[in-house]
């Protein structure tokens, strides 16, 4: 199998995998897709809301805000954010104030909501780590790939939605993979 690193950003990354098969390629793709962990919050709790947007639309925003993920985090982990606005304002995922300066919003300028004058929304939101076969908040972006003119070679697109650098979600993807592959031989012996 040969790796053939096209293009590295941050936020894109593009590869070639050489002498390879549709399978592999596939599992790839999909297990970056849903088993790649990464934090989003899950659970809000409301103190204050006099605006006219239900508080199950605000927190499903929120949800979505992509949320850096370190590589030491796992499923016991969870992050506390707190927001406190009133009106007359924009309400941006900037707002979002991390208990933990690791683990805080990767773009802090999605606007969320915006509150008229009188209006005010104090919230805590509870960020764990979640995988996309759960829900589509914890997916870390989009990840697909087309085969070249012979059926042995794949060309892969990764964006990341902000929470880890994309080649990042390449390489814990081949972990998890590579962890699922020796638990199974384990099995085997």
């Amino acid at each position: 199998m040969k790796f053939t690193v096209l293009e590295d950003t941050p936020l894109t990354y593009r590869f070639k995998i050489s002498d390879t098969s549709y399978n592999f390629a596939n599992a790839l793709r999909r297990v970056a897709i849903s088993s790649v962990g990464c934090l989003a919050i899950d659970k809000v709790t409301f103190y204050e809301n006099t605006s006219s947007i239900f508080d199950e639309y605000i927190a499903h925003r929120i949800g979505l805000v992509p949320i850096l993920t370190p590589s030491n985090y796992d499923e016991k982990d969870e992050v506390i954010f707190s927001l406190s606005a009133e009106g007359p304002v924009t309400v941006y995922s900037k707002d979002l104030k991390s208990a933990d300066k690791s683990a805080k919003v990767a773009n802090e300028n999605i606007p969320i909501m915006k509150l008229a004058e009188g209006q005010s929304l104090r919230l805590e939101g509870k960020a764990i780590l979640g995988v996309g076969s759960k829900s589509s908040k914890f997916q870390p972006g989009i990840i697909s790939y087309k085969s070249m003119d012979n059926e042995s070679e794949f060309e892969f697109f990764v964006e990341s939605y902000g929470q880890m650098p994309a080649h990042e979600i390449i390489k814990r993807a081949l972990n998890i993979i590579s962890s699922s592959v020796k638990e199974v031989h384990k099995e085997l012996k």
